[in-house]
C-alpha cells in the first residue's frame, strides 16, 4: 500500500471528522463534566488523607495527570468494534474485503485522520490550558519530542487492542458486552481513571507487564518529567517496552485476523 494511498486515506478520515463538529463540541462538554466529578473526587481523597502527597504524587500533580490522561483518551478513542459489528450485520464488511489492501491497514489509515483532528481539537487545547493554569509546570523539552513518539506507538497498541476485540465479531456478530468490558479494563489499568501510583505493590507489578500501560501511563509519564528527571536509560526503557508491545500485537492481531475472516458469515450468506 503506497505512501499516497494511506495519506489519501488519512485525509478522508480528516474530512469526515470536520463534518461532526458538533459531535466533538458535545465530547468537550461531557468531558468538562467528568473533570468537575474528578475534582472534586480527588479533593476529597487528599482532605482525607491528612498530608499534601500520596503516594509521592501532590494534588495538582494527580489533576494534570488525569486531566491530559482524558485528552489522551479522547484522541485514542477508536470505534473500531462498533463500526465492525456494523459492517458484519449489514454486509458492508464483504465490501471492505474486496478492497485492493489489507483491511488491517484499510481500518488503521481510514480512522488515524480523525484521530489527528482529535489530538488538535482536544489534547492540544487541554495542554495549553494546564499550563497556563499552573503557570508552566510541565517541563517543556525533548520530553515533548519523546511523548509524541510515544503517543504514536501508543496508538498503534489502542488499533491492536482494538482490532483484536473486534475480530472477535466474526465469530459473535455482536460484541458490545465484550467491548465494554475491554474499555472498562483498558481504562483502569492502564492509568487512564487512577493514577497507576495509586495501585497496590502486587497489582501495580503486574499491571507494569501489561500492554494497557502502554496506551497511557507511559506516555505521561514521558511527558510529565520535571526538568529532565527521567534518565535515558528509563527513558529508553519505556518506549522500549511500548515498542516491544506495538509488535507482538501487531503479530498477534495479524494472525488472529488471517485466521478468524476464513470463518466469516454475514447476513445473508
Amino acid at each position: 500500500m503506497s505512501v499516497k494511498k494511506k495519506l489519501s486515506l488519512m485525509r478522508a478520515g480528516i474530512m469526515e471528522s470536520l463534518q461532526f463538529r458538533l459531535s466533538t463540541f458535545m465530547t468537550l462538554m461531557g468531558n468538562l463534566v467528568y473533570l468537575i466529578l474528578v475534582y472534586y473526587l480527588w479533593k476529597a481523597i487528599y482532605a482525607s488523607s491528612g498530608t499534601d502527597r500520596v503516594n509521592g504524587m501532590t494534588f495538582t500533580d494527580t489533576m494534570i495527570y488525569l486531566i491530559l490522561a482524558t485528552a489522551i483518551f479522547n484522541f485514542l478513542e477508536m470505534f473500531i468494534v462498533w463500526d465492525m459489528s456494523r459492517k458484519i450485520q449489514s454486509g458492508e464488511i464483504v465490501l471492505d474485503l474486496l478492497k485492493p489492501m489489507g483491511f488491517r491497514k484499510y481500518m488503521f489509515w481510514s480512522t488515524s485522520g480523525a484521530l489527528v483532528i482529535s489530538f488538535f481539537l482536544t489534547f492540544v487545547p487541554t495542554f495549553i490550558v494546564v499550563q497556563l493554569i499552573t503557570k508552566g509546570s510541565i517541563h517543556m523539552g525533548l520530553n515533548v519530542v519523546y511523548f509524541l513518539i510515544s503517543a504514536v506507538m501508543a496508538l498503534v497498541i489502542n488499533f491492536n487492542i482494538d482490532m483484536l476485540v473486534a475480530t472477535i465479531c466474526l465469530y459473535t456478530e455482536s460484541t458490545w458486552g465484550i467491548n465494554i468490558v475491554k474499555e472498562t479494563i483498558v481504562l483502569l489499568l492502564s492509568g487512564a481513571t487512577i493514577p497507576l501510583a495509586f495501585f497496590p505493590k502486587g497489582l501495580k507489578a503486574v499491571v507494569d507487564y501489561m500492554p494497557f500501560r502502554a496506551v497511557y501511563d507511559v506516555p505521561l509519564t514521558i511527558l510529565l518529567e520535571k526538568d529532565g528527571t527521567n534518565e535515558l536509560e528509563g527513558l529508553l526503557g519505556m518506549l522500549g517496552f511500548q515498542l516491544a508491545w506495538c509488535i507482538i500485537l501487531s503479530i498477534a492481531g495479524i494472525c488472529f485476523w488471517n485466521h478468524s475472516v476464513k470463518k466469516i458469515t454475514v447476513n445473508g450468506g
